[in-house]
């Protein structure tokens, strides 16, 4: 097969043929090559790995196929919080060339890093996925993801610029300044969380600016859950197609998936990642297409190896041909995580279910926070929807029933609804707080 890429900074394409449209057998026999590799890294320079291959009485050697990655035990994130900072490095500081972290909203933040070969792979990924989204050489890239320790900014800078864009590093904030460098500057293609699209969006009407007749014409959106709902509502408010991409910071950071243009799916760069979708009650594997947890094992990290990091991310996954001709796997949507899950009377319900309700609803904009309270043994769930500017309070109660009705019969949960006038509902520049939660610390 023949490359259209090449690692020049301006190539036109980087659309890999040799590689994204490689053989499934292929890509696995690249995948346990890469396998071993990191393998040998994590057991012979991160102790932690070492002491868990020791315990299950497993060396490098003994993986012999992809399913004997069964065998080694998972990586969570709090093996990184536990040996903060540098514990899980199989490098030292001195030979890294960035450190990146992660929220500590829970505890200590994650510290993750990369070797300049890391930082090359992650551009050359993320040039790989903005391509597939229907990002061009040439094109004006406006980046709302936050830069500094978050990894959306400067990953998507990197791959931008690798891919031969013209990036604006405009990060999160200032959003009525947003809106006139995307109209001046004549952006094609935005980078933001889903949540920050909205909010530019909501300023642009406010200022009268109709970004549909800008040259906005692809959103890359991520680092946070989205619902095919909000999709459509940002589509058609910015008049783009809005494509999704995944990653997380133990990881790699952006860019580990991303749908093409098909909006079919999101393409796991199987290269670089091994993918598994598990029950996380029993660990085992689900067949194809079924709701599992994703775990993945990096195959080419060099600072920080992964071996089966539990993401808590609910999704399915499937190995059928896309119309695009790539072959490495789609995930298919994350639709919430396994810590996330709330049993509200008995029923399991994740928070992005709700906001595939809320969102497109008449009369209420698409803004929302869902509080979480305990009552005995079961959580409850209180929605706050925001009430569209200019919508008579006399309608309020018909939007609480139509809301609380359609939770019932979509979700099945019965829920107290609150209507908030217009801003009350807080905005995000970076990832969206869609749940308070007032349950007791256990």
């Amino acid at each position: 097969m023949t490359t259209l890429r090449t690692h020049a900074h301006g190539a036109d394409s980087y659309f890999d043929h040799s590689v994204e449209t490689m053989p499934r057998e292929a890509l696995a026999a690249l995948q346990f090559e890469r396998l071993r590799r990191t393998l040998r890294n994590a057991y012979d320079n991160v102790a932690l790995h070492r002491k868990r291959m020791d315990d299950a009485g497993v060396s490098p050697e003994d993986i012999r196929n992809l399913n004997d990655l069964r065998r080694l035990s998972f990586t969570l994130k709090s093996d990184l919080r536990d040996t903060y900072p540098y514990g899980m490095f199989a490098r030292p500081v001195g030979a890294l060339a960035r450190l990146h972290a992660s929220s500590g909203t829970t505890g200590k933040a994650t510290i993750v890093g990369y070797t300049p070969t890391d930082i090359d792979n992650w551009a050359t990924l993320m040039a790989r996925s903005l391509h597939a989204a229907g990002a061009r050489a040439g094109d004006v890239i406006h980046n709302a993801y936050g830069y500094g320790l978050f990894t959306g900014g400067l990953g998507a800078h990197y791959g931008a610029e690798r891919l031969g864009a013209t990036v604006v590093p405009v990060s999160g904030g200032s959003t009525e300044r947003q809106i006139a460098l995307i109209m001046d500057l004549g952006a094609r293609v935005l980078c933001a969380t889903p949540s920050y699209a909205l909010a530019i969006a909501e300023m642009a009407e406010q200022q009268g600016v109709d970004l549909r007749k800008s040259a906005l014409r692809v959103g890359v959106f991520g680092a946070e859950p989205w619902s095919l709902a909000m999709r459509r509502e940002i589509e058609e408010r910015l008049g783009l197609k809005g494509i999704d991409i995944y990653g997380l910071s133990e990881i790699m950071g952006p860019g580990v998936a991303c749908e093409c243009t098909a909006q079919a799916g999101l393409h796991g760069w199987e290269d670089h990642f091994l993918f598994e979708v598990l029950d996380p009650e029993t660990h085992e594997p689900v067949p194809e297409g079924n709701a599992g947890e994703l775990v993945i094992t990096t195959l080419t990290k060099e600072a920080l190896p992964m071996l089966r990091y539990r993401t808590r991310d609910i999704t399915r996954v499937t190995t059928a041909p896309c119309d695009c001709g790539r072959t490495h796997l789609r995930i298919l949507r994350i639709t919430g995580r396994s810590d996330d899950m709330v049993i509200v009377r008995g029923v399991n319900v994740y928070p992005s279910q709700i906001e595939a309700v809320l969102v497109g609803r008449a009369m209420i904009a698409p803004h929302y926070q869902l509080v979480l309270q305990r009552h005995g043994t079961l959580d409850r769930i209180t929605i706050e929807v925001e009430i569209q500017s200019g919508v008579p309070e006399e309608v309020f109660p018909s939007v609480v029933l139509d809301v609380a009705h359609q939770v019932k019969s979509m979700v099945g949960i019965t829920a107290e609804v609150v209507v908030k006038l217009p801003g009350e509902i807080p905005r995000s520049q970076g990832k969206a707080v869609r749940v308070r939660d007032l349950r007791p610390k256990e």
